[in-house]
């Protein structure tokens, strides 16, 4: 994967799509998913070259279980932070599975509109996974201080 200057739109980077799958599948084999026999990974283009990836953590306690989005995050956070370029979740077969709707939310707040997420459908950026998004600049809108 060919890293772009941070600040540059996704389509600036050369997206190597079969890499980001294949680093999801193998995380999909370490997720722990003795609840719902339902394994995700998840890989991640970052703005400066890396890839992250993550898998998901179920818990006896439903509620609390985490996706694999949530893991990539953290992991993009913990080895340096940066804005997420292009995103691969898999399910238990390897093909491509929708992020849930939080999911697609962690996916906007570290990623922006023009992050590409590889669909069912084909890649598609953030924007037409999430029409009307809620973000960082609605806080501010409101008065917050994000």
């Amino acid at each position: 994967m060919t890293e772009a200057d941070p600040g540059t739109s996704p389509a600036a980077y050369d997206i190597d799509w079969e890499t980001l799958r294949h680093r999801a599948v193998e995380l999909m084999h370490r997720a722990y998913a003795p609840y719902s026999s339902f394994p995700v990974g998840v890989a991640g283009l970052v703005d400066d070259g890396r890839v992250v990836a993550g898998c998901n953590v179920e818990n006896a306690a439903y509620g609390v279980g985490l996706c694999a989005e949530c893991g990539m995050v953290s992991d993009l956070h913990a080895t340096g932070g940066g804005r997420l370029v292009a995103v691969f979740c898999v399910g238990a077969d390897g093909s491509a599975l929708m992020p849930c709707g939080r999911c697609r939310q962690l996916l906007w707040e570290n990623g922006g509109p023009d992050c590409m997420l590889m669909t069912p459908e084909g890649p598609l950026t953030m924007r037409e996974v999430l029409p009307q998004a809620f973000g960082v600049d609605d806080l501010r809108a409101g008065g917050a201080q994000p």
